[in-house]
């Protein structure tokens, strides 16, 4: 059992406090969805990144919000119960987050670029964790259950931090 968590940020025009997302994501994984074992590396890019990734993986055109590799073993999320304790659920994959997608996607939905940035995260690690957004059924069930979890995850760690970059302390 490993809890490995890699976070990069690969974009230098918006300043990410990557500790507090290490931190976020950890709660996340941990907490609200009892997962021990992970090996997770998420990667934060611009939209000319992601749209070389779209294309280069998916034959898709353009840039996107999330993209999400999984390389492990998993039982179909949607057929057990979210947050089961007795569930054996391990996680392998990579994320890239578009920090472009997630400033042009809060502008349009009213809300700040980190919690868009958090929403991508929650987003991919379902899509980890099984959920699929192909159907609108599923689309439906994935999108409350990443509500949900944004929801939790920002009463312990405001979004708004998100953008603040971590300051040294003195000892």
């Amino acid at each position: 059992m490993s809890a490995s968590l890699f976070i990069k940020n690969r974009q230098r025009t918006f300043p990410i406090n990557v500790r507090y997302l290490r931190w976020m994501t950890r709660e996340l994984l941990r907490e609200l969805l009892w997962i021990e074992d992970f090996d997770l590396g998420i990667y934060i890019v611009r939209a000319p990144k992601m749209a070389e990734i779209n294309w280069n993986f998916l034959q898709h055109e353009g840039s996107t919000d999330v993209i999400t590799f999984d390389y492990g073993e998993r039982a179909d999320a949607q057929t057990s119960e979210i947050g089961d304790p007795k569930s054996e659920i391990c996680l392998r994959g990579e994320l890239f987050v578009c920090i472009d997608e997630a400033m042009e996607q809060a502008r349009k939905f009213r809300t700040t670029w980190q919690s868009e940035l958090i929403r991508y995260v929650i987003h991919g690690v379902l899509h980890l964790r099984g959920y699929d957004d192909l159907n609108p059924a599923a689309r439906k069930l994935m999108k409350r259950e990443e509500n949900r979890l944004l929801k939790k995850l920002a009463e312990s760690y405001p979004p708004t931090k998100l953008g603040k970059p971590a300051t040294a302390r003195k000892s």
